[in-house]
């Protein structure tokens, strides 16, 4: 349509422009068929899969599962199939810190010694904000437990919890920078965080979510997976190809840590929590903000500092013009990720339990047929 301002605009084209628009009515949907395409190659009846979904404009315009659960029930994945989420359990994490932090119980520049006073002197530089966006320096728990563990085959290591990560953290002495300096992504940080919930709220990590995020928003059956405490109903496994075969590939050593990366969800609840993070019914738009806001580091030669895009739990970035929130999850059979396109108000959610899924790569391709 021609700009229909100013003395320049003919009076007659600008009719016959807006009285197209009016008429024409709203511009049809995306097809379905190239996003099928798309996800073709998951399609089946007897090898993992995964679980699709689009959402525009708040509601879901396609959904849609893939391969199957496992390889002993071969049951069908569908919209209300459980993945562990890995790293896109991160987001979670952050939202429980906001709203301990909402609620005046917590504040962003506490520090890891006053909320832990056992914790030793070098945790008196981070803070929880430190935490929340990958700026604290803390040692890898991942290389901490492999060291410990260095000549024990992997399968013979035992799982550690959010809790044995703040001991192998307290047995430390030094970061690997100084605190809020440097950007460098951290499981450690996200699994102290969960422990900094269990103490400031008097609750278990999964105990605070469900009271908080998941019951409130209908999340019926997103969980953090705690073995022998509870049970992650239409579970899906893990699963790695090795020498042309699947094989299941579902826990590691570190499976049982929350914080960074143990909450199951389905596409049927991350449809409501897409919803949530546009009503904001939890949380207030001031808090949301903070979260979408990039960390600033210090930078001598410039102050002011050079912006990294990681906000609470989320990159950030530009995505082909568009404003974009995203986060992928890895782990031992699993690959996940969430695309949001802010202004667009689209989503794209793939969860996948097989380790040769590109989720991102995917879930990129469907969104191109949007933007």
């Amino acid at each position: 349509m021609p700009p229909c301002r100013g003395s320049l605009a003919p009076k007659q084209l600008c009719f016959w422009a807006a009285w197209f628009l009016l008429s024409s009515g709203p511009l049809p949907p995306v097809s379905q068929v190239p996003i099928e395409k798309i996800f073709a190659g998951f399609r089946s009846s007897t090898a993992p899969g995964a679980a699709v979904l689009v959402v525009k404009d708040g509601q879901a315009v396609f959904e849609r599962g893939y391969g199957v659960t496992d390889l002993r029930s071969m049951h069908k994945i569908d919209k209300d199939t459980n993945f562990r989420l890995a790293s896109v359990s991160k987001q979670f994490t952050a939202t429980a810190v906001m709203l301990l932090v909402q609620d005046g119980r917590l504040h962003y520049t506490d520090r890891l010694t006053e909320i832990f006073p056992d914790f030793p002197a070098y945790g008196s530089m981070i803070t929880v904000r430190n935490l929340l966006n990958h700026t604290s320096g803390l040692l890898d728990y991942e290389d901490l437990l492999e060291a410990r563990y260095k000549n024990v085959s992997k399968d013979k290591i035992p799982q550690i919890q959010d809790a044995g990560v703040l001991e192998l953290l307290k047995n430390q002495t030094s970061t690997k920078f100084i605190p809020g300096t440097k950007w460098d992504y951290s499981n450690s940080g996200y699994a102290v965080l969960a422990m900094v919930v269990e103490k400031t709220s008097g609750l278990s990590f999964g105990q605070f979510l469900h009271d908080r995020i998941f019951r409130p928003l209908g999340m019926r059956y997103t969980i953090a997976y705690e073995k022998d405490k509870n049970v992650v109903a239409n579970r899906a496994y893990g699963h790695t190809m090795i020498d042309g075969t699947w094989h299941e590939t579902d826990q590691s050593p570190t499976s049982a840590v929350l914080g960074d990366g143990g909450i199951y969800s389905s596409l049927e609840d991350l449809l409501k929590w897409d919803r949530e993070l546009n009503r904001h019914t939890l949380w207030n738009e001031s808090t949301t903000r903070l979260a979408l806001t990039p960390v600033e580091l210090p930078n001598y030669s410039n102050p002011g500092g050079p912006l990294v895009n990681y906000g609470f739990g989320w990159f950030l970035d530009l995505y082909k013009g568009n404003q974009r929130m995203y986060h992928n999850g890895e782990t031992i059979g699993f690959r996940n990720t969430i695309q949001r396109f802010t202004t667009e108000k689209l989503t794209i959610i793939v969860l996948s339990n097989r380790a040769d899924a590109d989720a991102q790569a995917f879930a990129l391709q469907a969104a191109d047929l949007y933007l």
